[in-house]
C-alpha cells in the first residue's frame, strides 16, 4: 500500500479532510488577495478613471413631416440628447455628424437604404464617447454640458431644399436646410434658447454643415451669449489628384446641381474650401 494512503487511513476521520479543505481555501484567498494588489493583476484592471461610454437614446423631431424636414427617404430626423449637469446645465455642445455626400440620383437612391439616409436604419441608442463623453477625465471640457449628436441623412451637409421629392422617377427628398432648422427649433424649446455659452462642431460632411451653419447657430442666440464654431476637419482642397483631375471640384458641383443650392451657404462654403493654393 502507498505510504501516503496507509497514513491517511490511519489518521482516519472526516475532521482532518475538513481541517485540510480549509487550509486550501485559506491559502487560496490569501493569493486571490496578493493577485489584486500585485502589479500584475494591475496591469489587467483598466486605468485609473476610466468608465464605459454612456448610450443615448435617439430622438425623432416631432412634425418634421409636417414641414417637409425629411431624410432622403422621407422618414424624420432624429438627435441623440443627454442633458448637462452642475456647472455645465447652462453650456451646451451641438455636434454635426459626418458620413460624405451622394453627388446622383443613383448614388442618394443607394444611401437612402442605410443610416446616412433614413432614420429607419440608425442605431437606436449610441455610446457618447470623446467630446461626447460625460467622463471628466476623458472629456475635461464639456463633460457636464447638454450635448446633442445630430444625425445626418440628407446627404449634402444639412443643406438641400428641393420641394420635389420625385428624382427623375425615383423617390427622394433634399430636405437638409429644413432637418437643421426643425432640429434648432426643437433644441431651442428644450433649453438651448437659455444657454450662456454655445459651441457647434462636427467632422468630416459634418465639419463642411459647421461652416456652413455657423452664422445661422449665432443667430439663434442672444448677443450675450458666447457661441463658438469648430469644423473638426471639414476643409477640401481644390487640387489636382494624381490622374489630374479637380475631383473634389467636381464633385461638389454634382451635389449642388442635385440638391438645388445654388447661392446657398453651402456652395459659397464649398467655393471657399476647395479654393486653391491654400
Amino acid at each position: 500500500m502507498h505510504p501516503l494512503r496507509l497514513w491517511w487511513q490511519r489518521r482516519g476521520g472526516g475532521q482532518d479532510r475538513a481541517i485540510i479543505a480549509l487550509g486550501f481555501t485559506v491559502l487560496l484567498l490569501a493569493a486571490a488577495s496578493w493577485l489584486r494588489e500585485s502589479s500584475i493583476a494591475g496591469k489587467l484592471r483598466p486605468p485609473s478613471g476610466s468608465a464605459d461610454p454612456a448610450f443615448v437614446h435617439l430622438t425623432l423631431v416631432r412634425n418634421a413631416k409636417k414641414k417637409g424636414a425629411v431624410c432622403l427617404d422621407g422618414s424624420p430626423p432624429g438627435y441623440h440628447f443627454q442633458r448637462g449637469f452642475g456647472s455645465g446645465k447652462d453650456s451646451w455642445l451641438l455636434h454635426l455628424e459626418g458620413g460624405g455626400w451622394c453627388d446622383s440620383v443613383a448614388s442618394c437612391a443607394s444611401r437612402k437604404m442605410t443610416a446616412l439616409g433614413s432614420s429607419i436604419y440608425m442605431e437606436r441608442q449610441v455610446p457618447f464617447d470623446g467630446i461626447l463623453s460625460n467622463v471628466p477625465s476623458q472629456n475635461p471640457d464639456f463633460y457636464n454640458w447638454n450635448k446633442v449628436k445630430i444625425r445626418y441623412c440628407d446627404g449634402a451637409s444639412y443643406s438641400g431644399n428641393v420641394e420635389s421629392g420625385n428624382q427623375n422617377g425615383t423617390k427622394l427628398f433634399f430636405r437638409g436646410q429644413r432637418i437643421w432648422e426643425v432640429i434648432m427649433d426643437e433644441l431651442l424649446l428644450k433649453g438651448l434658447a437659455n444657454a450662456k455659452q454655445a459651441f457647434l462642431t462636427g467632422c468630416s460632411a459634418g465639419g463642411l454643415a459647421t461652416f456652413i451653419h455657423c452664422e445661422d447657430f449665432r443667430a439663434l442666440l442672444p448677443e450675450e451669449v458666447t457661441v463658438k464654431c469648430l469644423a473638426d476637419a471639414g476643409f477640401f482642397l481644390d487640387e489636382m489628384d494624381i490622374s489630374q483631375r479637380r475631383l473634389i471640384r467636381s464633385f461638389y458641383d454634382d451635389v449642388i446641381r442635385l440638391q438645388l443650392i445654388f447661392g446657398s451657404a453651402f456652395e459659397i462654403s464649398c467655393r471657399t474650401t476647395t479654393s486653391s493654393n491654400h
